[in-house]
C-alpha cells in the first residue's frame, strides 16, 4: 500500500531540494565569479548561457579549437572530513585548463558543474570562489556553471564536481609529437605537491597508517591535512609566457601534463614512434609527501611512478639551444624547473641495468613514443 501525500501536498523543498539555497548560493559567489571576466566576456551571471566574443578568432589563417574536461577526484574526501572546500576549485581549473594549453592552446571560457545532495550556501560559495581564483591563475573567464542538488541519489553531506574548457590555437603552431626530434630536451616543471591525482591510493595508505589529518607531519613542516589540501599547481599562464616569447616559443616542441598515470605514460603520449625520451631520476628530488606515502604504505616505487607526478607537474620537450632561456623565463615568474633527460632514437635506449631502470611505450589509446627511467632520485 502507498503511503499518502500530507494534505497540504508535497513541495519541492519536501522532497529534499532547496532553491531558495540556491539562490544564496549564487548571491555569495557571484562577485568571485564576475571578477574573471574582462571586455570578452557579455552578460552576467544567470544566463542560460555563457558568452564570450571571439571576434579576435578573424585574425586566425586556421583556428583550432580545444575542448577538456575533468573532475577532482577522491581529494574531494579530504576536503569533506577537514570541512575546508576552497581550494578544491583550484585543482577543477587546473585538471582543465592546463591539458588545453597542452597544445598550444589558450583557454578562452571554462564552465562548472557542481553536484550534492544539499545546497549548503556557504559550501558552494567557497568551491566556486575557488574555481574562480583559479581560472583568475589561468586567465581565463568563468562562463557559467550548474550547482544541481540530488536528495536521495546523494547524502547530503557529499558533493562532487566537475568543469569543462574550451581554448584556441593557431593550426600552424599547434604543439605535439609531429614536433619532436632527436636531441630535444625534456624540461620538467616542479609540482605543488600531489595535485589531484592517485588520491585512492594516497588515502588507502593513510588509512592503513592510521594517520590522523589534524596530525602535525615533522618530515611535512604541517599537518597531514594542509599537505594533502595543497592546491593543484596551474601552469597556464607560464607555458603561454614561454610560447609568446619570439626568443623561445619557435623551440617548444611539446608539452605533457603530468596527471594520471604518471610522468612516464603522459610523457609518452606526445612523442612520436621511434623516439624516446631518457629520463634520468638523479635530477629531481620527489617532495617528502611522495617519500613519505612510498614510506608509510610500503608503496613499490615503480607503482608510485605510475599513479603520482613524484613532483613533476608539466614537461616540455624543447629544443636544446632554447633550454637556458626557458628557465630563466621560469625563474622570473616564480616556476623552479630542471633538465631531466633528453630526446634519442628509440634504438638508442640502452639496456636495462637495474632493477628500477623502466621504459613505458605510449599510452591511454596513443601509439606513440618511449619513455624510459633510469638512476634513483637523491637520497631515495
Amino acid at each position: 500500500m502507498s503511503s499518502q501525500p500530507p494534505t497540504d501536498g508535497i513541495t519541492y523543498a519536501a522532497a529534499g531540494v532547496d532553491t531558495a539555497a540556491g539562490d544564496r548560493a549564487v548571491h555569495l559567489m557571484k562577485e568571485a565569479v564576475a571578477a574573471t571576466h574582462g571586455p570578452t566576456v557579455l552578460g552576467g551571471l544567470g544566463s542560460f548561457a555563457g558568452l564570450v566574443d571571439v571576434s579576435a578568432l578573424k585574425d586566425y589563417d586556421r583556428p583550432l579549437l580545444a575542448s577538456s574536461t575533468d573532475g577532482v577526484g577522491t581529494k574531494i574526501a579530504i576536503a569533506r572530513v577537514l570541512d575546508r572546500h576552497d581550494t578544491i576549485g583550484q585543482d577543477l581549473v587546473a585538471m582543465v585548463v592546463d591539458d588545453i594549453v597542452v597544445a598550444g592552446a589558450r583557454p578562452l571560457a571554462m564552465t562548472d558543474y557542481i553536484a550534492c545532495g544539499a545546497v549548503v550556501p556557504e559550501r558552494i560559495a567557497d568551491i566556486v570562489r575557488g574555481i574562480a581564483d583559479g581560472c583568475a591563475l589561468a586567465g581565463c573567464p568563468l562562463v557559467g556553471g550548474e550547482t544541481a542538488e540530488h536528495p536521495g541519489l546523494m547524502a547530503p553531506e557529499d558533493y562532487d564536481v566537475a568543469g569543462a574548457a574550451v581554448g584556441v590555437v593557431e593550426a600552424d603552431a599547434l604543439l605535439g609529437a609531429h614536433r619532436v626530434r632527436p636531441g630535444d630536451v625534456v624540461l620538467g616543471m616542479d609540482a605543488s605537491g600531489l595535485h589531484s591525482n592517485g588520491y585512492s591510493l594516497v588515502r588507502a595508505v593513510v588509512d592503513a597508517r592510521g594517520a590522523a589529518l589534524d596530525e602535525h607531519v615533522e618530515q611535512l613542516g604541517r599537518t597531514l591535512g594542509e599537505e594533502l589540501l595543497e592546491p593543484t599547481r596551474i601552469y597556464t599562464a607560464d607555458m603561454l609566457a614561454l610560447l609568446e616569447e619570439p626568443a623561445i616559443g619557435d623551440g617548444i616542441r611539446a608539452l605533457s601534463h603530468v596527471t594520471g598515470g604518471g610522468l612516464a605514460a603522459n610523457l609518452a603520449r606526445v612523442l612520436p614512434q621511434g623516439l624516446a625520451a631518457l629520463l634520468d631520476r638523479g635530477t629531481w628530488t620527489p617532495l617528502p609527501v611522495f617519500s613519505l606515502v612510498k614510506t608509510w604504505g610500503q608503496v613499490p616505487q615503480l607503482d608510485l611512478e605510475c599513479t603520482l607526478n613524484m613532483g613533476i607537474g608539466m614537461v616540455a620537450v624543447i629544443a636544446a639551444d632554447q633550454v637556458d632561456a626557458a628557465q630563466a623565463l621560469l625563474r622570473e615568474r616564480g616556476l623552479d624547473s630542471r633538465v631531466l633527460g633528453r630526446i634519442v632514437a628509440e634504438d638508442e635506449l640502452p639496456a636495462a641495468r637495474a632493477e628500477l631502470d623502466h621504459a613505458v611505450r605510449g599510452a591511454k589509446g596513443v601509439d606513440g613514443g618511449t619513455v624510459m627511467l633510469t638512476g634513483q632520485h637523491p637520497g631515495w
